[in-house]
């Protein structure tokens, strides 16, 4: 051992029987071994802290294979797939790979290299020494070195808490599906002119390459129809499909009589209600004329709220009817039965059909019918007479017949459960995240004081979304007990597994900051990407942490000499993997298509977690493996208080016998 106390002796033995108790790790091909001594040798050294990050990592997975609910069905195929993968991927590590490395590795005295490589390889020498430079600040400054790692710890709770919440994000899957409203009392004829009307202005549009209607039917009301948009290829047009439908809202509200509500149809919705815009929110109320009477309130209050578009309503309350009374007594003088009186005006207003033409190319239906003008107006009754059968004279419908428009009905009551319900549908403004619309639409509600019997919840989306916003923290909590637990069992320790978990909130602080920074809500997207995170930074903890455990035990070497050691020598394959993990999700956080904005999340989250981490982690992790080290042995030294005459481990005792070959 030298002044400074680094140990320089190269092997150890027993003073009593000189049998050889440690031995410095070979140096592998390098050093003049064979490269299957070598690969048997690396195998060796690595293989736990391979089996280490594998567990831990499926560990992660764990809390995903055990949900239940909407999230538990969505990420259930994730979590299989992915826990395969790594088994499989463990026993490659262990067994294919340094079969191949004794075939195919060579010393490199024995290989000539390219300039690419020699200039990478200075480039390498020069960041380690660097890294080497840095670290020494690092543990000189300890305390600083902690405190910044306390810093990011409440960074990243405080960046959970105020980042956007979503639930998925929204997609351009080109199409758009839209839905037309008129009045209640609207005719068929003018139904189908504003849907025309509206169709021609969606179609102007140079991004749109067709569009196919329809009126009423399928449940519909005669006053509703629906379109279907079909956009141009990504690459063809541009704008995405929100912004499309911001830029032709202002002039579909030109449109007198008629709106038109738009959404981007998504790969994934939830809920089979068909609602005119994506998202729901429905009032319940065991007493009708209550809800009709809060519904449109709620509806206008609704439709200020900064956070929403095209909020609609399926309440359909308005509905003018024609209630037509006969006298029968006077329709019976004049010989007139009931039964004329429908087919007149069926005649009149039913579009029956009395003959029907032929010719050699086509065929011609005759159609009875007042004319199309006058069927609107309620004076076109006066025009009407009938026949009577026993003295033939033309007798006025009003002669016998009196009719009121009064009072409105309803075209439609939709039901949700056992009791009448109205559901109100709303779009996001543009950069809003649904969690900052359902909390607008909560304060809302509040402010307006509707009645306890009046009962309101978000349905489909928001409902899942808003199951999902207790259950996210809960995940997020289960993986990383999952993990430590996991740990905790591998290393036989309360404390190295809080060193590795200590790489975590670096992670958490790059993955929210940079979904902050591009304008990305946390969806169930990015928790993916945060899962993986989980499992992927701290391996960087498990390889300096096994390394310094293996060098406090074989060499004897001091917490500070072991950690300082450990983070040098495994410098290399730390950045290896992280580089590897971090360009791999690079094509998710780049790429365009189709679809594409459902994986950017998962991309984003990746690489700002990962580089973020790769800058603290690699100087926090050895200090607060220092710390805890100390901790350890304070308690350590606790409990044995009472016992003083205990034997102490040779390596506090400072009195171990050791021979030098």
């Amino acid at each position: 051992m030298d002044a400074s106390g680094n140990v320089l002796l190269l092997r150890w033995r027993d003073p009593g029987s000189g049998r050889l108790l440690w031995e410095p790790p070979g140096g592998g091909i390098e050093e003049g071994e064979t490269p299957l001594a070598a690969a048997f040798k690396g195998a060796g050294e690595i293989g736990f802290t391979i089996l280490s990050i594998s567990i831990s990592l499926v560990a992660v997975l764990i809390p995903l294979l055990l949900m239940g609910g909407i999230i538990g069905r969505l990420f259930r195929e994730f979590a299989v797939t992915l826990a395969m993968a790594i088994f499989v991927s463990l026993i490659v590590s262990l067994t294919l790979t340094p079969m191949m490395a004794s075939r195919f590795l060579r010393s490199h005295k024995e290989t000539r290299h390219g300039r690419f490589y020699q200039w990478s390889e200075r480039a390498f020498d020069a960041m380690l020494h660097g890294y080497e430079h840095g670290l020494d600040l690092a543990l000189r400054w300890s305390k600083t070195t902690l405190l910044i790692f306390f810093a990011t710890l409440a960074l990243s709770v405080y960046l959970f808490v105020v980042i956007p919440k979503g639930f998925f994000p929204q997609q351009d899957t080109g199409l758009i599906t839209a839905t037309s409203e008129a009045a209640q009392d609207i005719s068929f004829a003018d139904m189908k002119q504003h849907q025309e009307e509206l169709g021609r202005i969606v179609q102007a549009d140079p991004d749109v390459a067709s569009v196919a209607m329809a009126i009423g039917g399928s449940g519909g009301a005669l006053n509703t129809g629906r379109m279907f948009v079909t956009l141009k290829p990504r690459d063809e047009r541009s704008a995405n499909a929100q912004q499309i439908i911001a830029r032709l809202r202002p002039k579909l509200e030109k449109v007198q009589g008629a709106r038109l509500f738009m959404q981007a149809a998504q790969d994934v919705r939830l809920g089979g209600r068909a609602t005119r815009t994506q998202f729901e929110y429905t009032l319940q109320d065991a007493n009708l004329a209550e809800l009709n009477e809060w519904a449109p309130k709620i509806l206008n209050r609704m439709k200020t709220l900064p956070e929403l578009r095209d909020v609609a309503t399926d309440q359909q309350t308005q509905g003018t009817t024609l209630t037509l009374t006969i006298d029968r007594d006077t329709a019976s003088r004049f010989g007139i039965q009931p039964q004329l009186i429908d087919d007149t005006l069926y005649d009149a207003f039913g579009q029956r059909q009395v003959t029907q033409y032929f010719t050699q190319l086509n065929s011609y239906h005759v159609i009875l019918e007042i004319l199309p003008e006058l069927q609107g107006n309620l004076d076109s009754l006066n025009k009407l007479y009938i026949k009577s059968p026993t003295t033939g004279d033309q007798v006025p419908l009003s002669a016998f017949a009196k009719w009121t428009s009064v009072p409105v009905r309803p075209l439609s009551i939709s039901h949700q459960g056992q009791f009448p319900a109205i559901t109100i549908s709303f779009n996001l403004a543009q950069g809003v995240a649904l969690g900052q619309a359902t909390e607008s639409i909560q304060r809302a509600m509040v402010e307006l004081g509707a009645p306890a019997t009046l009962s309101s919840s978000f349905q489909g989306t928001a409902q899942a979304f808003q199951q999902s916003l207790g259950t996210v923290p809960l995940l997020i909590m289960a993986a990383l007990v999952v993990v430590y637990l996991i740990l905790g069992i591998l290393y036989e320790s309360y404390i190295h597994p809080l060193t590795i978990l200590s790489t975590l909130p670096s992670a958490g602080v790059g993955a929210l900051a940079i979904l902050m920074a591009f304008g990305f809500d946390f969806s169930l997207i990015a928790l993916i990407g945060i899962i993986l995170l989980i499992g992927i930074v701290k391996k960087n903890g498990i390889m300096m942490v096994d390394f310094a455990i293996s060098a406090e035990r074989d060499e004897l070497l001091p917490p500070e000499q072991a950690i300082r050691k450990a983070a040098l020598l495994r410098f290399r394959p730390i950045m290896m993997t992280t580089m590897a993990a971090l360009l791999g999700g690079v094509p998710l956080m780049l790429g365009t298509g189709t679809g594409s904005e459902i994986r950017q999340p998962l991309g984003y989250a990746m690489v700002g977690g990962l580089i973020v981490s790769q800058a603290l982690t690699l100087f926090t992790t050895p200090v607060v493996y220092l710390y805890l080290d100390r901790l350890s042995n304070a308690f350590a030294d606790w409990g044995q208080s009472g016992n003083g005459d205990q034997e102490r481990p040779p390596s506090e005792q400072g009195s171990i016998k050791q021979a030098a070959e």
